[in-house]
């Protein structure tokens, strides 16, 4: 990449500390690690809708009681909606109508979550997904490296469902640290056949308590080899958690980018992030 540019796309009024975003028809899917809802937010009109993921939704829940809504992707016809798994209340997957948003169901993943842990041994401490890319039935998940061991991984499951026909592979990567501070996976999207990834560093070893805000870096892993082709620095007191791609050509791609501000006002702000190819 030869260079990039970064600038506030849209700002949201509310909505707080966004985790993940999808961009699709001139409208933003979003969702935050505080609230319950799918939030729907209209480009040409500004208009802000939301759905309830549970029953009894709240939009700004304590840390002890909130699902921890962290990922989300699509399929085209489906929505998907993943808890990090860092808590006993954090292990939901719920399915949505791309179209209707109407929920198709809500899958407890104690289990799975479990065997991806066993799997990759890693402690459930430092358990921690935060990015999600559904790719040709396959779900590819990533686990932010926030806490004392700084594993960051990236799982593939498949299998006919997450429940208890399913096969797990991972991989570890070792990400560069902003100004001496380990970064962790925090989102991810799949263009073409390279993985797209952000990683963010705060002054904190722990998953799920939040400290001072180094940074974030954008980077790049070849499908086919599964190794980063190259990352880069940016944003350098902002935490991102949510990237999808708003357009590409032969000479940029641009993604838009959720910020989680670490506050419980109901504003956001939606930034632009241009690659030069």
């Amino acid at each position: 990449m030869k260079k990039f540019t970064l600038e506030i796309f849209i700002h949201i009024i509310g909505l707080g500390s966004a985790s993940g975003l999808i961009y699709n028809n001139n409208s933003l899917l979003l969702i935050g690690d505080s609230s319950d809802y799918l939030y729907e937010y209209s480009i040409p009109t500004a208009h802000l809708n939301k759905f309830g993921l549970i029953e009894n939704p709240s939009e700004n829940s304590t840390k002890k009681d909130k699902i921890d809504f962290e990922a989300t992707t699509n399929s085209g016809t489906d929505l998907y909606v993943f808890g990090s798994g860092s808590g006993n209340k954090s292990n939901k997957m719920i399915q949505l109508n791309s179209k209707t948003k109407d929920t198709i169901s809500s899958t407890d993943l104690t289990h799975l979550y479990g065997d991806m842990q066993s799997f990759a041994q890693i402690e459930p401490t430092q358990f921690n997904i935060e990015g999600a890319i559904y790719d040709e039935g396959n779900f590819i998940l990533f686990n932010r490296g926030n806490g004392k061991d700084n594993r960051n991984v990236i799982f593939t499951v498949s299998g006919n469902n997450l429940t208890n026909d399913y096969s797990i592979l991972s991989n570890d990567y070792k990400l560069p640290k902003i100004k001496g501070f380990p970064t962790g996976f925090s989102d991810a999207i799949l263009v073409d056949d390279k993985i797209y990834f952000l990683a963010t560093a705060e002054n904190s070893k722990s998953t799920t308590e939040d400290g001072h805000i180094i940074g974030t870096l954008i980077g790049r892993i070849d499908v086919k080899t599964l190794k980063i082709d190259f990352t880069k620095k940016f944003g350098p007191n902002q935490k991102f958690e949510g990237i999808t791609l708003y357009s590409k050509n032969k000479d940029k791609v641009e993604f838009l980018l959720c910020e989680d501000n670490d506050s419980t006002v109901l504003e956001s702000n939606i930034y632009k992030l241009t690659l030069e190819k």
